[in-house]
């Protein structure tokens, strides 16, 4: 299987399947010297694991990370770092019966296309507990970008068509709600919503928001590893996600120029703009001001409905599915946003370390 893997410099490769021995990560590039724990790492575990509040899967898993390889005496060794969590509660015979047809939405059909045969247990490499991998070294790539004054922050922006008001966005409002809504008169909206939801055995999707501010200007490069084109890809490689917008994003195509450009002025001796539109970058390259970045998750696949679908007889069937699952996905996937975004900015700000000679110079006269 290709394409486990991301990353040019900061190299992320995830291991695992939903219902195998553990799930994992190796995260390679990482500078020596960064003060890196493993309460560091689950920290931001917590904040996707299942079984948290009466909207997540109802599978409970501690997910305790262990920390395998890469660092000493609480720092970072520069080899590569390995961390593991194991899956102590799996349920594999929920999914007996999954091994004989194709659940709607999911990837068992093109799974089986593809190699020949699947883990049908969960998802296997499709399951969301990948996603503990890609959160272990976003925690990583926080920490090294925090040590910059770089911040991120993801957070709900709505809940089927239950939206935030930005005029009473309150970003400390994220951690008094199982929604991660930065707006408590939307969360208790979106919660009955939910109910809803449950009551009638279906699930509902939403949008991820996620602000990082502090980038300096020129990461990113202008052609085929533009931050923007980069991003897209992070956040398009996480299972749920079916759009992904920087700035306005659509908006855009129905804005004219003279309302889509924002204009430059000078403050405090620097280059900013009046406006964001462009959300963050140009040309491909971060601009100096907060990069805006928003993700379209899907309902959740596994509803407890009836539905329609083929075996692999080839028969036309009915089936309804079993198990523990998520009547929404968007907040759990906050945090998986944020650490998309921070190993790919990490990644960039390493790579645009060789952009220019006069700094390289600087830099290797100072050894």
């Amino acid at each position: 299987m290709f394409g486990s893997s991301i990353g040019n410099i900061f190299k992320v490769t995830t291991w695992g399947e939903s219902h195998g021995k553990a799930v994992g990560v190796v995260v390679d590039g990482c500078p020596a010297g960064l003060p890196l724990t493993e309460e560091d790492i689950q920290i931001f575990l917590n904040r996707r694991k299942p079984g948290q509040s009466p909207y997540s899967t109802p599978r409970s898993e501690a997910d305790q990370v262990e920390i395998l390889s890469g660092v000493f005496e609480k720092k970072t060794t520069g080899t590569p770092i390995s961390m593991l969590v194991w899956n102590k509660t799996a349920r594999s015979s929920d999914y007996s019966e999954i091994a004989g047809y194709y659940r709607p939405g999911h990837a068992d059909y093109t799974f089986d296309e593809k190699f020949g045969f699947r883990d049908y247990r969960g998802g296997g490499r499709s399951s969301g507990r990948e996603t503990i991998g890609r959160v272990a070294a976003g925690a990583i790539a926080s920490k090294f970008l925090d040590s910059l004054g770089i911040k991120l922050q993801a957070y709900t922006h709505s809940i089927g068509p239950i939206m935030i008001d930005e005029t009473n966005k309150d970003l400390s409002e994220i951690y008094n709600n199982p929604l991660n809504m930065p707006d408590a008169s939307a969360a208790l909206k979106a919660e009955a919503l939910l109910r809803e939801m449950m009551t009638a055995k279906d699930s509902i999707g939403g949008i991820v928001d996620c602000e990082v501010t502090g980038l300096p200007v020129g990461i990113g490069d202008p052609v085929f590893e533009k931050l923007d084109a980069n991003l897209a890809k992070a956040m398009m490689s996480i299972g749920a996600v079916k759009g992904v917008e920087i700035g306005d994003g659509f908006q855009a195509a129905f804005a004219y120029g003279s309302e889509n450009n924002d204009a430059f002025y000078m403050e405090n001796d620097c280059v900013s703009k009046k406006t964001n539109h462009a959300g963050g970058t140009l040309g491909g390259m971060s601009d100096g001001s907060p990069l805006r970045i928003r993700v379209a998750i899907k309902p959740t696949p596994s509803i407890f409905q009836s539905q329609e679908t083929v075996n692999k007889q080839g028969e036309n069937i009915q089936i309804q599915i079993k198990g523990r699952h998520d009547p929404v996905i968007v907040p759990r996937a906050v945090v998986v946003v944020e650490s998309m975004a921070a190993m790919t900015i990490m990644d960039g700000l390493l790579a645009n370390m060789t952009s220019r000679m006069d700094r390289i110079l600087k830099f290797y006269e100072t050894l």
